[in-house]
């Protein structure tokens, strides 16, 4: 029992001193050992301490889920645009709510499955590129990029599928070169 009372009806003592349970008696560790977490990240094997990058099923789950989710954000953007465009002048405002979350639920399960499968092409050729190359290098983005671009539009010509891959080059080649303009000029 964590707390008694005194019983009065009993006869007993007003005096007797009871005790409180307390749950910390016996652990008698300072706080500060608790919490003492290291700053370096720790690793089980060596090579894993010495690999800069993630590896190829973090790659994946990471780019397939940002893509997803910056296309679901754009896709309901864009149909929330298209909802209010939609409006007519007879309806009621339980209506036009109606519209604008439908439009916007469509466009964004539409855009973000579209920018989830490049994500998870682009993953998936960079980390082959890597294996096959065995080295971590600017030209195994703009590769993956470019071939990403022409896998995904594959379905639709050879034309389509040249454009693609070489629009998904120049825009990861963009992309890579501004993050490490990034990196050099601005102090974070």
């Amino acid at each position: 029992m964590a707390y008694q009372t005194p019983d009065h009806e009993s006869g007993s003592e007003p005096n007797t001193q009871t005790r409180l349970y307390n749950p910390y008696k016996d652990l008698e560790v300072p706080i500060r050992n608790l919490y003492q977490l290291p700053t370096s990240p720790e690793y089980l094997f060596v090579e894993e301490a010495r690999r800069k990058r993630r590896s190829w099923g973090e790659n994946l789950t990471f780019y397939t889920g940002c893509g997803y989710l910056a296309g679901a954000v754009g896709g309901a953007a864009v149909g929330l645009v298209d909802g209010v465009k939609s409006f007519e002048s007879g309806d009621t405002a339980k209506l036009r709510i109606n519209r604008v979350l439908n439009s916007s639920g469509h466009s964004g399960r539409a855009w973000g499955n579209r920018l989830g499968v490049i994500g998870l092409l682009y993953a998936g050729i960079e980390s082959g590129i890597v294996a096959v190359r065995d080295t971590d290098d600017v030209w195994n983005s703009v590769a993956a990029g470019l071939g990403t671009g022409a896998l995904y539009r594959a379905a639709r010509g050879v034309r389509s599928a040249a454009v693609a891959g070489a629009v998904g080059g120049v825009v990861v080649g963009v992309a890579v070169t501004a993050k490490q303009a990034l990196k050099r000029y601005v102090p974070i």
